[in-house]
């Protein structure tokens, strides 16, 4: 993945923008990033790079602000650079609740990124999967092609329709959509209507019968049939050339404490049903990021259904290990050095945003030992965590310095990125 003394003017742009507006940068996390590298690459080796087809799961806890969202940003980067497609869904009860497998599986599909696509920042695609089975197809990037030969397709086909461990009617509305780009497939507006209707088959809108007298197909996506889908999903990463897929849920805090009981319960089913079942999900790699709460709570947490209690375990207080079940991301131990060592990121990166401001701003120097005494004006058990205070701090002196100004001491500082922070 691209370094900071890589990467060009409109990438580092971008990430000096969104750390200013304290929102994590969709790309290149790991450029400014600082501390994890160990347990990543530990990750990467143990479970991205392995040999085995078998598919695995890993769970991570960690507090509101112990970095659950910004390490699965991470751990998409090395997925990328071992070459899976990745999807990062958000849980919540009320747009992804987990006691609905089918709307889960929408939402991995709706979030599928190719590492091409990543690398040439299209990510803003409505539907991305689409993107996906293109490039699948004609085996290039984005704009030129608008269609494929009759012996590209039918070689693409045939390959597709051998991979017996994908399901047939997965394969079958895979290859109607591939059939859109031959060269007699119609006019513009009737393509990619036919295009849209095939990608709601994945969401599981319509009738079955709707579906058989158009596409051929015998169902469509539902409740009963959603994690054998994913499955397939996985294992067709692998045939058309990626090693697998990455699937990142992250839970939002507390969404199982506001569920019902009878949707916990079959939220706790389709966890337990997804981890039996893992095994067979050739290529398939989930980590379940949530709170302390989902493991530990009397209850809301697993702990009052005992099989899936068993099989998960309980986040540990030490360091975590790539083999746990659990990374308990509470118990990372941040160094100095390690927010010093963001801050002197975060700087080359500004210098490639803003090349005019060397003169300008502290050297690395004079920044480092500024956000050192910041980072000892924090609080030690303070609800905003350390790394977003050397982070907004860190923009602010430089934004500050390219206009002209001298820092404040490093305690006016904090306090008043401590006022804001709470407003958020």
């Amino acid at each position: 993945m691209t370094t900071a003394q890589e990467m060009d003017i409109a990438a580092a742009e971008d990430i000096i923008e969104s750390l200013r507006e304290g929102i994590p940068p969709k790309r290149y996390a790991s450029s400014y990033s600082a501390g994890d590298d160990e347990l990543l690459e530990s990750v990467r080796k143990r479970h991205l790079d392995s040999a085995s087809t078998r598919g695995k799961i890993r769970f991570i806890s960690g507090s509101w602000g112990a970095g659950k969202t910004h390490f699965l940003r991470l751990l998409r980067e090395k997925a990328f650079e071992a070459r899976y497609l990745v999807s990062t869904v958000e849980l919540s009860v009320d747009q992804t609740p987990f006691n609905k497998f089918e709307q889960v599986f929408f939402d991995i599909i709706r979030n599928i990124t190719s590492p091409e696509m990543y690398e040439e920042g299209d990510l803003s695609r409505s539907t991305p999967f689409a993107e996906v089975l293109r490039r699948a197809l004609f085996k290039a990037p984005a704009a030129e092609e608008e269609a494929v030969s009759h012996e590209a397709f039918q070689e693409s086909k045939q390959a597709l329709f051998a991979s017996q461990g994908v399901d047939i009617d997965f394969r079958r509305i895979v290859s109607l959509f591939w059939e859109t780009y031959l060269p007699e497939g119609g006019d513009a507006a009737t393509l990619e209507d036919t295009r849209g209707r095939i990608m709601q088959w994945f969401a599981g809108e319509g009738t079955v019968g709707s579906y058989r007298s158009q596409f051929g197909v015998q169902k469509i996506v539902n409740r009963s049939n959603a994690r054998l889908m994913l499955q397939s999903l996985s294992r067709f990463a692998v045939q058309i050339a990626y090693r697998g897929l990455v699937i990142l849920l992250d839970e939002a805090e507390h969404s199982y404490s506001t569920m019902r009981k009878s949707n916990l319960k079959q939220a706790h089913n389709n966890l337990l049903h997804l981890i039996n079942g893992i095994d067979g999900s050739d290529g398939a790699f989930l980590v379940y990021a949530a709170t302390p709460d989902f493991f530990l709570d009397d209850k809301h947490g697993i702990t009052i259904y005992g099989a899936l209690a068993q099989r998960i375990g309980r986040p540990e207080d030490r360091q975590p290990n790539a083999l746990d079940k659990v990374w308990n991301l509470d118990a990372v131990q941040t160094s100095m050095a390690d927010y010093l060592s963001a801050a002197s990121k975060i700087r080359v990166i500004y210098l490639s945003a803003e090349p005019d401001a060397r003169e300008l701003i502290p050297t690395e120097e004079e920044l480092r030992s500024y956000v050192t005494e910041l980072v000892q004006a924090h609080p030690e058990f303070s609800h905003v965590s350390t790394w977003r205070v050397v982070v907004t701090g860190t923009v602010e002196v430089l934004d500050g310095a390219a206009a002209g100004n001298r820092p404040p001491p490093a305690e006016k500082l904090h306090d008043d990125i401590m006022e804001r922070l709470r407003e958020q």
